[in-house]
């Protein structure tokens, strides 16, 4: 069962203003933090121009968050060099909040490097 609509519009609010706290210290030009929502996961990714082409730009991955509503809980996943996703230790909760401040945290260097 997918997301209700009501649901999608906080997720997208809190996301949204996650974003916009951690990129207001860079240029949007360089780098800007962005998500998408997809179905019922959320992806938190950085936005840069392409090393080799200022012109276009290229997302990296910073985390993943999924949401089972049968168990109404939030999972965090980080992302490894070999671009799997592993679930986060101790990244299981209901508040989506919650685990948007573990990835601002950072307290592994998982997320940011």
């Amino acid at each position: 069962m997918a997301i209700s609509e009501f649901e999608i519009f906080k997720v997208e609010k809190t996301a949204k203003i996650f974003c916009d706290n951690k990129s207001r210290n860079f240029p949007p030009e360089k780098l800007y933090i962005d998500f998408r929502l997809e179905s019922q996961t959320l992806f938190i990714f950085e936005v840069r121009p392409t090393w080799n082409d200022p012109e276009s730009t290229t997302e990296i991955m910073v985390a993943k968050l999924r949401f089972i509503k049968t168990e109404k809980l939030w999972k965090l996943y980080w992302q490894r060099q070999n671009m799997k996703w592993y679930l986060y230790e101790n990244g299981a909760n209901g508040d989506l909040e919650g685990l948007l401040t573990i990835i601002n945290q950072d307290e592994y260097g998982c997320f940011w490097g």
